[in-house]
């Protein structure tokens, strides 16, 4: 009996040391690693970018803001749709138009005013005076000749605006089209760091208000399995 104990413990403990150097050395095996630690690993990886991918995002982007700008310069209208925002386009051109109309209206009111005054000032004869226009005529037959510089300096005036105008309108043609191509790389989703959204102000009187949320959070990565 003493012989048969003796064997089956070294047998256990045979068995048993077998089996956990056999485990250690699958575990330390480099190639037998996990699926899911090799998993892992793709997920972590292609969650950093890589210095030369970002530079060469940021220059295609700084070169899209550029084309924006000068397509917008060169022709307005040609930025916006470049941005693909067809819809600013007759808004581009009803502010250059409207503006290009009101300089020229103004430059003949302010031509007619001026041959009113040279018919008053040189004495010219009837058929001169029939040159002169309708609206005009009163202000000719009475010798009003304040009336006739007030009506003319407004007219220069308003000439004036219609190109100041005109220029704004050109830059803010060129600055929306810069703005746009900048917005496509904005995150437009619903995890925004700045919020603005109503909220019911509970009480004795319920009041109705608006909140403003900022979410300061830290960047996180957005692990995405390789396909």
């Amino acid at each position: 009996m003493r012989t048969n104990w003796k064997f089956w413990v070294w047998l256990v403990f045979g068995i048993s040391s077998t089996l956990r150097i056999h485990a250690q050395q699958k575990n330390t095996d480099p190639e037998k690693v996990s699926d899911s630690a090799l998993e892992k690993k793709d997920l972590i990886y292609r969650s950093v970018k890589h210095p030369a991918e970002t530079d060469s995002l940021q220059v295609q982007q700084r070169k899209r803001y550029r084309r924006a700008a000068i397509y917008s310069a060169i022709l307005p209208g040609a930025g916006q749709v470049y941005n693909k925002k067809y819809w600013k386009v007759p808004l581009v051109y009803a502010g250059l138009g409207i503006s290009a109309y009101f300089y020229f209206t103004n430059k003949i009111i302010f031509q007619q005013t001026q041959y009113a005054l040279d018919v008053i000032y040189n004495g010219s004869p009837p058929d001169s005076v029939a040159k002169v226009q309708p609206y005009l005529q009163p202000f000719v037959k009475t010798g009003d000749v304040n009336g006739l510089i007030d009506g003319r300096d407004e007219a220069r005036k308003n000439q004036d605006y219609s190109v100041l105008f005109f220029f704004l309108f050109y830059g803010l043609n060129i600055l929306d089209a810069t703005v746009d191509a900048h917005l496509k790389d904005f995150d437009v989703g619903s995890d925004l760091s700045f919020k603005i959204m109503p909220v019911i102000i509970p009480g004795p009187t319920p009041a109705t208000g608006i909140m403003v949320a900022f979410n300061v959070h830290k960047p996180r990565f957005e692990f995405r399995p390789m396909n």
